[in-house]
């Protein structure tokens, strides 16, 4: 929902800021991979309980995430296994930062949190296989409420302003919910 209106406003910023990586040969394979190993230093703040600063750092975490794909766009390197690293490497940074907080929360015994994230996690791989299995049904699957981007300014809202339950309730809820949205689209497209 988000993401598609903002990836018309951010184009050219994220274009201007690929080219001097593009000139210098920097590979997008590169950039995926750096946002993986950031993503995952934030994992590890969360395990420690640092949610303000672990929330800073998905920022720019989430930056090589949108910066990969236009650098290999913008160089003509866009390949199959780049798309497939891409978001498979998305998916262990997504699980990573749940781990981080799941760590944090049952050293605390907070019961509603762990619930909450279990569910999360289980939405977001949902809301990813839908959309992969879909598509290997030749049936493109980009609807929903929360895609990653969502889910990423939720999470990072959640953090920064100190509201993990809510975030995460929002979050368990609203990622379930899209991978039923995306059930329901699938559906009416094989129907046609």
């Amino acid at each position: 929902m988000i993401s598609k209106w903002a990836r018309g406003w951010t184009e050219k910023i994220v274009t201007a800021l690929v080219r001097p990586l593009h000139r210098v040969g920097v590979p997008p394979d590169l950039l995926t991979i750096m946002g993986l190993v950031t993503t995952l230093g934030a994992a590890g703040l969360l395990a420690c309980g640092h949610q303000r600063l672990g929330g800073v750092v998905i920022i720019p975490a989430s930056l090589f995430d949108a910066l990969d794909g236009a650098l290999a766009r913008l160089g003509g390197k866009t390949t199959l296994y780049g798309a497939f690293l891409d978001s498979t490497l998305d998916r262990w940074g997504e699980i990573a930062l749940y781990l981080g907080l799941l760590y944090w929360y049952t050293q605390r015994g907070a019961r509603l949190e762990i619930v909450l994230i279990y569910l999360t996690i289980a939405g977001s791989l949902m809301v990813s296989y839908t959309r992969a299995r879909a598509e290997g049904l030749g049936i493109e699957c980009r609807v929903g409420l929360f895609t990653r981007l969502e889910r990423l300014i939720t999470l990072i809202a959640g953090l920064l302003l100190q509201l993990m339950p809510w975030a995460l309730g929002v979050l368990a809820l609203f990622t379930n919910l899209t991978a039923v949205q995306r059930l329901w689209h699938v559906r009416q497209e094989t129907r046609k």
